[in-house]
């Protein structure tokens, strides 16, 4: 669709016409700032960026109201942001708007992004006195009283403001204590006719499957993350128009297209990207430009993939045998995991019980209210850390002797954490191509999390230990079941030391 040509006079004219629905959010980005966003996304399961700014203006009264932009670097994230500020600031009087990335620089990126639309001729005389304080290298002030500022990421900033609507850039490089005071700072405000709600928007390229774009997303499939909207689109979605001129047979970027750049209409020249993947290696530029998953150069686990491991699992007729493994925690949280074990000696994780701040006796009730236990209301047996085995100080009690008081055969088997990872690794790939002999339950939200979250430090190839950040809760209870059911015998034993 062709950008209409008006004169300055006629886009003046209607600088004040607010749009309604969506066509004439369409027509007023296309008559007015001569955007031609895209609509439609090229790729199944992505969002055309039209839809953030369409979720962003007349999302108000939604829910869930924040939202998660997960795009390709050099995508227009950060530009649509600053077009959707620009419409929160003409047609909601009053409103403010902060704007935080994940440095200082990426905050004043978005900003000049802004300055630049209202430095258009008929915009520029919506600005409060330009001569004044009103539209300096932080903030822009308008006549009708809304106002847009960018905030240094520090807690001083973000404790003091009070926006209806912050607009965070490249989350991924956030401090994390730092977004954490962020989620406060928002506050509802009637603005004209409209109430606004108080928003939060992330926007960031994922990188990293243990960052903190993973525990805003979850599942990349997933339209809502953790109660925010997603939008995602990669390069494919804001390709310009190819011409007929170019080929599909011996393109480079024919893979990813797949021709859907006939009907295109984004501002990423087809040559910029070319360029690109021929100095990307394939993980980046899935992770970065095709926005499909996050590099796993530094998972433990780059074997674990949610389509083939995660499992809506039913139990197998036949011999079964329903174990458990537990990851012992009080103010960190406590993790038990629920299996059975088929004839074929498959492994189907079927429940999770994830809880901090309780003592003991408290998890062995819910080992006891599991559905996933044999007959007699307990697993044939739970694999344990043998740390479990030292006397609590204020009871002169071992954790497992608490577990052996209430009926519970409990595992223990001493190993290095090498080998444990080698036996989860092996049943979630086995050698020769084999089928997985693990399988998790999509209700095993922490466990399959946990497997793609845990990581060795990124940037430091040389150190085999993972970090102990959160996920290694999960992966422990998991690892402690394996190694009890696996080295069962000297037969097996030997595979691993």
């Amino acid at each position: 669709m062709r950008v209409l040509s008006l004169d300055a006079r006629q886009r003046r004219a209607l600088v004040r016409v607010e749009p309604r629905n969506v066509d004439q959010l369409d027509g007023w980005l296309r008559m007015v700032l001569e955007l031609d966003v895209p609509r439609r996304a090229l790729v199944e399961g992505h969002a055309a960026p039209f839809a953030y700014l369409e979720h962003a203006f007349f999302g108000a009264g939604e829910m869930p109201r924040d939202c998660v932009v997960w795009a390709a670097r050099g995508a227009g994230k950060t530009f649509y942001a600053a077009v959707a500020t620009l419409l929160d600031m003409l047609f909601r009087p009053g409103v403010e708007v902060r704007l935080l990335g994940g440095s200082l620089e990426q905050s004043r990126r978005m900003h000049e992004h802004l300055a630049m639309l209202f430095g258009r001729p008929e915009l520029a005389w919506m600005i409060a006195k330009p001569t004044s304080r009103n539209c300096t290298a932080r903030r822009v002030r308008l006549v009708n009283g809304s106002r847009a500022e960018i905030l240094a990421q520090s807690h001083t900033s973000v404790r003091g403001a009070r926006p209806q609507v912050l607009r965070c850039d490249e989350v991924e490089l956030f401090d994390p204590e730092v977004w954490r005071a962020a989620q406060f700072m928002t506050r509802s405000k009637r603005c004209g006719s409209v109430v606004v709600r108080g928003a939060v928007e992330a926007l960031s390229t994922w990188h990293l499957p243990h960052g903190l774009m993973a525990s805003l997303i979850g599942d990349p499939a997933a339209r809502v993350g953790h109660g925010r909207r997603v939008f995602r689109w990669g390069v494919v979605d804001v390709l310009e128009r190819c011409g007929a001129e170019r080929a599909c047979a011996g393109c480079g970027l024919a893979e990813d297209c797949q021709g859907k750049a006939r009907r295109a209409r984004g501002h990423v020249r087809i040559e910029d990207a070319l360029s690109i993947k021929s100095r990307s290696d394939r993980a980046s530029w899935e992770a970065e430009m095709m926005c499909l998953r996050p590099k796993r150069s530094d998972a433990v686990f780059p074997e674990f993939e949610r389509a083939r491991h995660v499992l809506d699992a039913r139990r197998s007729e036949g011999a079964v045998s329903f174990i458990a493994g537990m990851d012992f925690g009080f103010r960190a949280p406590t993790v038990i995991v629920f299996a059975t074990v088929d004839a074929w000696d498959v492994v189907h994780v079927l429940d999770e019980h994830v809880a901090s701040g309780i003592v003991v006796e408290e998890h062995i009730e819910a080992i006891r209210r599991s559905p996933y236990v044999g007959a007699d209301g307990l697993p044939e047996w739970i694999g344990v850390d043998p740390a479990g085995h030292q006397r609590n100080e204020q009871t002169g009690v071992s954790t497992i002797a608490v577990l052996r008081k209430a009926g519970l055969t409990v595992r223990t088997r001493p190993t290095s954490l090498d080998v444990g990872l080698r036996i989860v690794r092996a049943r979630l790939a086995p050698a020769g191509d084999a089928a997985p002999r693990l399988f998790v339950h999509p209700r095993c939200s922490q466990l399959i999390e946990s497997l793609e979250a845990y990581h060795y430090p990124s940037h430091r190839p040389e150190v085999h230990v993972p970090v102990k950040d959160g996920p290694d809760h999960a992966v422990d209870a998991l690892r402690y079941m394996l190694v009890n059911l696996e080295l069962r015998s000297p037969v097996r034993m030997a595979r691993y030391v």
